[in-house]
């Protein structure tokens, strides 16, 4: 395992202290809680959103801890979920008074602990906490780590999006139905050509062969819909958007905002090169795509491969799309 580290055990926070540092105007980083927040402590008045999950899939999510997304990030070790106190934590350090959402990835772990945390900041008359879990991924209906489909690309278009709509002042009740819309609304499927090792395990999480890939991976290496031969580009998008396509009911004339994410190891030369496939895919198709995304969003360490969401758009998504964002990891409009 050749990695940039000092002591595995102390990577998220030698990470975090390095955001902190790196940051200093934009993030407030508690490095005892592992918790990235905004810089100027709460927003009085308006939603607050919190999300997290475990370390490894950076930008995510504390690199959108900014204005026009999230207001807080819980950053668990890698690939294990944040622990109740975490969350707990950060719920009450962003709470302004209008309530706060949590956005939660489909992961057995991260639902168990995010309600705890919900509950526990409901007693005693504190802040008012509703939830919406991310379940977008079309390649398996239950796996390993969790109940239905596991949540992944589409929760960086919903934190976006829903950011927005937070910064207009929206109600939690207009915010949560916003994000369930989204969450609705959009499909994800991913590939690896290579496993990622988790720094306190030393070895790569599962072996391919030279000739092999991975279809329909999550986000921690665990396993897809099938290992098969390695294809062209071409094939491998047509592989991705299938399922993908099939499952949202796209028709010709519909519009779509597409993200092609790479999983932390593939250089964004392949990732044009994907995007190109989709785009090409999708205009067959008669799907316009409004707006795209190309680049490391959502990682798995170093795992070289990609992933395909697309997101049905109207114009009201794209509007709150396009409204300004202010994170480490999106940034446009300001």
């Amino acid at each position: 395992m050749k990695k940039l580290l000092n002591d595995p055990a102390d990577v998220v926070v030698e990470a975090l202290a390095g955001m902190a540092a790196a940051h200093p105007d934009r993030l407030d980083v508690d490095l005892e809680h592992k918790l990235v927040l905004r810089a100027g402590g709460p927003v009085q008045g308006k939603v607050a959103l919190v999300s997290g999950g475990g370390s490894g899939h950076e930008p995510m999510h504390g690199g959108y801890v900014g204005t026009g997304m999230l207001h807080a990030a819980c950053c668990g070790e890698v690939f294990t979920s944040p622990v109740p106190d975490q969350i707990l934590a950060a719920t009450q350090a962003v709470d302004g008074g209008a309530g706060v959402l949590h956005i939660v990835k489909n992961y057995t772990g991260d639902i168990m602990n995010f309600e705890m945390a919900a509950e526990m900041a409901a007693e005693g008359g504190g802040a008012q906490v509703a939830s919406v879990v991310t379940d977008d991924d079309v390649a398996v209906q239950d796996s390993a780590y969790t109940t239905g489909r596991r949540g992944v690309g589409v929760t960086v278009l919903l934190e976006k999006i829903v950011g927005a709509a937070a910064e207009e002042g929206r109600s939690l009740e207009e915010c949560l139905a916003l994000a369930q819309k989204v969450n609705g609304q959009g499909r994800s499927m991913g590939m690896a050509l290579t496993s990622c090792t988790v720094p306190a395990a030393g070895k790569p999480t599962f072996e391919l062969g030279e000739d092999e890939m991975e279809l329909g991976i999550g986000i921690h290496g665990e396993a897809g819909r099938a290992r098969v031969p390695l294809a062209p580009a071409r094939e491998i998008a047509e592989d991705l958007l299938g399922p993908v396509v099939a499952d949202l009911g796209l028709a010709r004339g519909e519009s779509v905002i597409a993200m092609v994410n790479g999983m932390g190891g593939t250089p964004l030369l392949e990732l044009y090169l994907m995007y190109n496939e989709v785009h090409r895919i999708l205009a067959a198709a008669g799907v316009t795509v409004a707006r795209n995304l190309v680049g490391n969003y959502i990682t798995s360490l170093e795992m070289a491969g990609c992933s395909v969401t697309l997101l049905r758009a109207d114009d009201e998504l794209v509007r709150l799309w396009d409204a300004p964002v202010d994170t480490p990891g999106l940034r446009w409009g300001v």
